[in-house]
């Protein structure tokens, strides 16, 4: 769960679809990574940043090495324990199909009555079409869980769109915009929102069209420079690209162009395509933020210095934590991503142009389509399960 836009947490977290009380534990799956999340309610949300405790050290003039790179990037955590917050606190949240499939598999988790409520609304059940009454609970169900979410982190919830309309641009806008409705219905501000919209061509275009209306997207599973620059082109508020995914396709398979030009320069590709991307978004002056996610070491993340936010898993954030930095050594850390770096990095003319589907199609390499796909294909019987898990619980018992 990522993302961030600094604003005031809601002193508040009483909602209108559920009350939180208590501590449950959840364990969600996505795709290939299965993270725990424990909620416990703290009274406040406060901005990612590593706590200083009780270690003497710190108190010696040292920080840490999570206070040093925190300097450069966001550092925000891959996955979100609410019983953690002194450690990590999250800046913002995710709300998708892997998300209601965790809460669906636990009864007392503090969400389940945001899901209960979305299955009993009246204006679901009462339909008489079964996939239209499954959309209907599906739609609810994930703007009933992002109202909660808005209230314990103080920056924007990404919502994501579902997976089986990535091919249809005007699918995905309608979706948008009923998604919004919803969320205008429980009082939460656009700006508190975000769109979370697949990188196949008719997801960047109607990322394009939704951002001329002021609607915040977030592309994501981009994995080569094309989808990159055509997603800066249109205008996106976030482009995420995942650094690991990348280096394990680079691992197991060849063919890919621009993954093997990486390789014989020595870089990893996946870092590579994170800086590339940063450098076409700094020099051209696109107002999209960039996101490097999958990062698997202290490694990748201190590569990655400078970029906009970077994606850690705890594992790496407790081990920056727990390494000390004197005050000297905390300015050995380098930017390694900065816009005055990136008007000295050179495009290819073919670059540089306007990009369309066509041109899309043409230039997408074999690792990026296979990604892609496979992350679609994922997505898609994620929300499968979670509408046979509705039919399966609907009308939920204890409403």
């Amino acid at each position: 769960m990522s993302l961030s836009l600094q604003s005031p947490p809601s002193p508040s977290l009483s909602s209108s679809s559920s009350s939180f009380q208590g501590r449950s534990r959840l364990r969600l799956t996505n795709g290939s990574t299965a993270p725990s999340v424990l909620f416990k309610l703290p009274r406040f949300f406060p901005v990612v940043r590593a706590s200083a405790g009780s270690s003497s050290s710190l108190d010696a003039g040292l920080s840490t090495e999570l206070d040093a790179v925190s300097a450069f990037s966001e550092i925000v955590p891959d996955t979100v324990i609410f019983d953690d917050f002194e450690k990590f606190p999250p800046t913002a949240a995710t709300v998708s199909s892997s998300i209601l499939l965790g809460i669906l598999s636990l009864p007392d988790t503090i969400f389940r009555n945001a899901v209960d409520m979305a299955l009993a609304d009246p204006s679901c059940s009462t339909l008489d079409n079964p996939e239209l009454r499954l959309s209907c609970f599906y739609n609810k169900a994930l703007v009933n869980v992002g109202g909660d979410l808005t209230k314990l982190v103080p920056g924007r919830v990404s919502t994501e769109v579902d997976a089986r309309l990535a091919y249809d641009t005007h699918g995905i806008i309608r979706k948008v915009h009923d998604l919004l409705k919803l969320y205008n219905e429980i009082n939460v501000p656009p700006e508190r929102l975000l769109f979370k919209i697949p990188s196949t061509w008719q997801g960047i275009e109607a990322s394009r069209l939704l951002e001329s209306e002021g609607i915040q997207t977030h592309l994501t599973f981009v994995y080569s420079f094309a989808q990159a620059a055509a997603a800066a082109q249109a205008g996106a508020s976030v482009i995420q690209i995942f650094v690991g995914r990348i280096r394990d396709w680079a691992r197991k398979h060849s063919g890919d162009p621009e993954v093997e030009a990486a390789m014989r320069r020595g870089e990893d590709p996946g870092l590579a395509l994170v800086t590339k991307a940063y450098n076409y978004i700094h020099k051209y002056g696109y107002k999209s933020k960039l996101m490097a996610a999958a990062v698997r070491n202290k490694q990748d993340l201190f590569s990655l210095l400078g970029v906009d936010y970077i994606i850690a898993p705890l594992k790496v954030l407790q081990s920056l934590k727990e390494s000390t930095t004197t005050p000297d050594e905390k300015y050995s850390f380098i930017r390694r991503l900065s816009p005055q770096s990136a008007t000295n990095y050179n495009f290819a003319t073919e670059e540089l142009k306007k990009w369309d589907q066509l041109t899309l199609a043409s230039s997408m390499g074999t690792a990026s389509v296979e990604l892609l796909a496979s992350g679609l294909d994922g997505y898609v019987e994620q929300v499968k399960r979670v509408e046979e898990l509705f039919q399966k619980i609907w009308p939920p018992p204890n409403v």
